[in-house]
């Protein structure tokens, strides 16, 4: 059996990675561009494209802890994970085309039920995919920094999928002017075609090529008791806190980006400002992962987040025409959102080991589940709640000229601005004096081999046995 904790070769890293470009790439468009077509183009309000946003997105309640859960106790030929990735396809696939291009199908009535329910239709097929995909990730190494590695090569591909993503409207722009950036149909449209190809292809070739860890012996651990484990299990409450808060203060912001730079500050390229910010993030990640080694991961990631609430912070006090400003400010957001990304998916791995010690499961699946849907339900009421509030202040989605006054410009920005940094301050008290740390774990995995190798031990001795006899 292969050492779990060995060094894995490069390639294999990067291959298995390469699933989170398209991750990306759907990821981006919902959280910007969605909104602005379904209140601006087809005329929804504004507080019923959050509420159907947030209704979707509670569906994850259910569907990922059970998805996570069979995921870790399935069995087959094929691995536990690979059935459900590929599974999970034609769910988020068809979702995606109904969700972008409904008018393009010839679909006529195109209101609050159709977003409900094709947007909840493509959260599913997510979940199929990528619940499984991050337990893969996780049960890949079990060494703390080999983590860091696996987990920094996968949202590397993340950020690369989001500067693909933010690529499509800077194209549209380069094509079709400046202003043609901030049309959110054409923008989907392009976005449905290049997700269409791309998710299949990676994610089969992937299955395909990459192998999954054989993890020998596990106990298979009840659902209830599972749960009851991890509702003793402090790193990761910690960990499903800041996660909780740091998601949430994003969706606020991201909800409101594109009515922010385009009714406060002017900037009608919004699509290649997006490209340079997600090209930041992505130069950013080699120093992000330097720092958690320097400094231990939690404590990066206490830096990235006191530095994106001072930036979102300054962000408020920009007026119309502060295009050099803002831009400044962005780029500098751009830097620490590769550390938003992947230190604190890091930090959860880590904290699977906890529950391996105690439970004597291999549950990977259950705790990435579990993460992903407190993501969810925070992306969820961060972009209900934001979009419900701006709304409710008079905010008009549309874009046209002089539709909003000085009153719905300064709820917008406070949304934008003032409330994503309370967010991000809160966060950085709980992750500042977490509590695993390299030393710790290296502990957790040294006990975990030493019993895992006394079962091999015991078993060897068994087989001797019953050859003897």
């Amino acid at each position: 059996m292969k050492d779990a904790s060995s060094r894995m070769s490069t390639g294999t890293i990067f291959l298995h990675g390469s699933v989170g470009l398209p991750t990306a790439m759907f990821g981006y468009p919902i959280a910007i561009w969605l909104p602005a077509f379904y209140a601006g183009e087809l005329g929804l309000s504004l507080a019923a494209v959050g509420t159907m946003i947030m209704l979707a997105r509670l569906t994850d309640v259910v569907t990922d802890p059970v998805i996570g859960f069979f995921s870790d106790r399935s069995k087959s030929r094929f691995g536990r994970r690979k059935p459900f990735m590929v599974g999970g396809l034609p769910f988020l696939v068809l979702g995606v085309v109904m969700l972008f291009i409904p008018r393009q199908l010839g679909i006529e009535t195109i209101g609050q039920i159709h977003l409900v329910f094709w947007i909840s239709f493509m959260f599913l097929g997510s979940t199929l995919v990528y619940i499984p995909y991050y337990a893969w990730g996780a049960e890949l190494s079990s060494d703390y920094n080999e983590r860091s590695r696996i987990t920094a090569v996968r949202e590397l591909y993340i950020l690369v999928g989001l500067a693909v993503a933010a690529a499509i409207p800077f194209t549209v722009e380069l094509i079709d002017g400046a202003g043609a950036g901030r049309d959110p149909g054409r923008v989907l449209a392009a976005m449905a075609l290049a997700i269409t190809v791309l998710m299949p292809s990676l994610v089969l070739f992937v299955v395909w090529r990459v192998r999954e860890p054989d993890i020998g012996h596990r106990e298979e651990v009840p659902l209830l008791d599972g749960l009851k484990l991890v509702a003793k299990n402090g790193p990761m409450l910690r960990v499903l806190a800041i996660i909780l808060i740091v998601t949430g203060g994003e969706a606020f912001r991201n909800a409101l980006s594109l009515f922010f730079m385009r009714d406060v500050i002017g900037i009608t390229s919004i699509g290649s400002l997006y490209f340079i910010y997600f090209g930041a993030g992505l130069l950013a990640i080699p120093f992000w992962l330097w720092l958690g080694r320097k400094i231990s991961k939690h404590k990066a990631f206490a830096i990235c987040m006191g530095t994106v609430a001072c930036i979102s912070t300054a962000s408020y006090f920009l007026n119309e025409g502060d295009v050099t400003a803002f831009t400044l400010l962005f780029i500098a957001k751009g830097f620490c959102f590769g550390g938003l990304q992947f230190l604190p998916l890091s930090m959860l791995a880590d904290v699977v080991d906890v529950d391996t010690a105690r439970s004597k499961g291999q549950r990977a699946g259950t705790f990435f589940a579990i993460s992903g849907m407190t993501g969810k339900l925070a992306t969820a009421f961060g972009t209900g709640i934001s979009l419900n509030v701006v709304a409710f202040f008079g905010f008009d989605a549309s874009g046209a000229a002089g539709a909003n006054g000085a009153q719905e410009l300064n709820w917008l920005a406070v949304n934008y601005a003032i409330m994503p940094a309370l967010f991000f301050i809160a966060a950085l008290w709980l992750t500042w004096n977490y509590p695993l740390t390299a030393e710790r774990q290296a502990r957790l995995r040294g006990l975990i081999e030493r019993r895992a190798a006394r079962r091999e031990a015991e078993a060897s001795a068994a087989r001797a046995s019953a050859e003897t006899v």
